[in-house]
């Protein structure tokens, strides 16, 4: 088994984030692939949540989607989107997975539109249960690619908060202290939030790519966040999990 695609990569390192004995909520598509790598690999304790209500599942393949009937097989619970969302607010899942439009230097998301909103080039699928996630999960972690249209100085609409919005701070607008963006993976590397300014940062690259493919592809200045690091290609048995394991009909998973 030789080569691997950038969803296999992106997999690979974002199940590496989560720890045993965490919970994560998890949404449609690549964060469902790494929540159970995890769980099949270095994390048979985590407890993976589902917006649709689903709570502690053993995922046997690939759901189509949160409310497909895999995501309750041998769950703890089948509970409703009222519990989960509710759950989250009293602080019991400390990661939250977000796909992003764009965002910005600050951790800010857009999934709304493009342009004015009242006049937009572009009108996305909007929030779903993005706001609530980032904005109550301890820690949230985004999926996405990057380039200048993505990676952009301010966002075109604030559909979830990062860590500033303008002058004002999460704590400011009355979001839990302690709560905010804590990864952000990407084709390219992953980035991470400097303590201090709360601006993000390079932690580290991918196979093959260089720090400056990343600063040509990001519309702010991305400093290096502590000794740069170099993530690891996926294994032999991480490809068969994903392969053979987690999607076998190859939903997610594409030949590049």
């Amino acid at each position: 088994m030789t080569g691997y695609t950038v969803m296999e990569l992106m997999a690979c390192a974002a199940s590496k984030v989560l720890e045993d004995n965490k919970s994560v909520l998890v949404g449609t598509g690549l964060p469902m692939m790494a929540a159970a790598l995890a769980q099949r690999t270095h994390a048979p304790g985590l407890l993976i949540v589902f917006e649709a209500g689903s709570v502690g599942p053993k995922i046997p393949t690939l759901p189509i989607s949160v409310g497909d009937s895999r995501t309750s097989h041998r769950a703890v619970m089948a509970g409703s989107m009222d519990y989960v969302m509710s759950s989250a607010q009293l602080g019991y899942v400390d990661y939250a997975f977000l796909g992003a439009a764009q965002i910005d230097a600050y951790g800010n998301i857009n999934t709304t539109v493009i342009g004015q909103y009242d006049a937009p080039t572009v009108r996305l699928p909007g929030s779903g249960g993005g706001n609530d996630a980032g904005s109550l999960c301890w820690r949230s972690i985004v999926l996405m690619h990057q380039d200048r249209r993505r990676f952009v100085r301010k966002v075109d609409f604030i559909t979830t908060p990062g860590y500033r919005m303008g002058s004002l701070s999460r704590e400011e607008v009355g979001l839990p202290e302690g709560t905010g963006p804590y990864r952000v993976i990407t084709q390219l590397g992953v980035m991470g939030f400097d303590e201090e300014t709360e601006r993000m940062g390079l932690l580290a690259l991918h196979p093959g790519v260089a720090i400056e493919d990343v600063r040509a592809n990001t519309g702010f200045d991305l400093p290096i966040l502590g000794e740069l690091a170099r993530t690891s290609p996926p294994t032999r048995e991480e490809l068969k999990i994903l392969r053979e394991e987690i999607d076998p009909a190859r939903i997610i998973i594409r030949k590049d």
